[in-house]
């Protein structure tokens, strides 16, 4: 019986096997979580890139790069 089914019996193991492991996309849980990760990441970078540290930093580089004597 098992060398009847063969090649029908492997491609059917393989398909179930596929269909228990495979992770095509994320779930409704994962995207909220993804979403709040991105919000939170994106209020930080916005908090840096805005704070006067950056903007100091940035107007001494270019201070700098313009004094320069060549």
């Amino acid at each position: 019986m098992v060398r009847e089914l063969g090649a029908v019996g492997v491609e059917v193991r393989a398909r179930l096997l596929r269909a228990v492991v495979a992770e095509d996309g994320m779930s409704t849980a994962e995207y909220a979580i993804g979403t709040i990760a991105a919000a939170a990441f994106g209020a930080v970078l916005y908090g840096v890139v805005t704070g006067d540290s950056i903007v100091n930093a940035l107007t001494k580089i270019i201070d700098k790069a313009l004094n320069t004597a060549v």
